[in-house]
């Protein structure tokens, strides 16, 4: 029986396909986000989220599982030392993958794939939301300034009239 047993072959033998998903998993940890297509994105998350999950335990015995997967010690080292801080309270979901469109040669589909606690932009973006106001806040936001301006200076009026 062949049950559950589908998943993308990317038009590669089982070797060719292990040393490509090696290989961008290894970029993956240097660069914090690289430019593919959508199907290798979608395969190399499927690829390097349970290696990632492994450095959250910093053993011997996951340190030696997860190069005997990218046989790269450089990429090894980043992992278990950099990224585990990371991502040591996050449950799952370590990769983000962002559409960008059509390849102009042959029209694949081609996206970002990033580790979600890497990107500045959008946690500069969480922190500017919570910050943000509404609508009906501005008029009351504008007038308090305006308002605070004034109580301010006063204070400072008395003292030089106390001098």
């Amino acid at each position: 029986m062949r049950h559950n047993k589908n998943f993308n072959h990317l038009s590669r033998k089982k070797a060719h396909r292990d040393a490509l998903l090696a290989n961008m998993t290894i970029s993956l940890i240097r660069h914090k986000r690289i430019f593919t297509t959508l199907a290798k994105a979608k395969a190399l998350r499927m690829y390097a989220e349970p290696l990632i999950n492994r450095a959250k335990n910093d053993t011997m015995g996951n340190r030696r599982l997860v190069f005997s997967y990218l046989q790269n010690k450089e990429a090894v080292t980043e992992l278990f030392r950099e990224i585990s801080q990371k991502i040591a309270d996050r449950p799952g979901g370590y990769t983000r993958i962002l559409k960008t469109g059509n390849r102009l040669g042959d029209n694949a589909k081609t996206c970002f794939i990033e580790l979600v606690d890497y990107n500045e932009n959008m946690l500069k973006e969480k922190a500017e939301k919570k910050a943000g106001r509404t609508r009906r806040s501005r008029k009351s936001a504008a007038a308090a300034p305006a308002a605070e301006a004034p109580a301010a200076e006063a204070p400072a009026a008395e003292e030089a009239k106390a001098e």
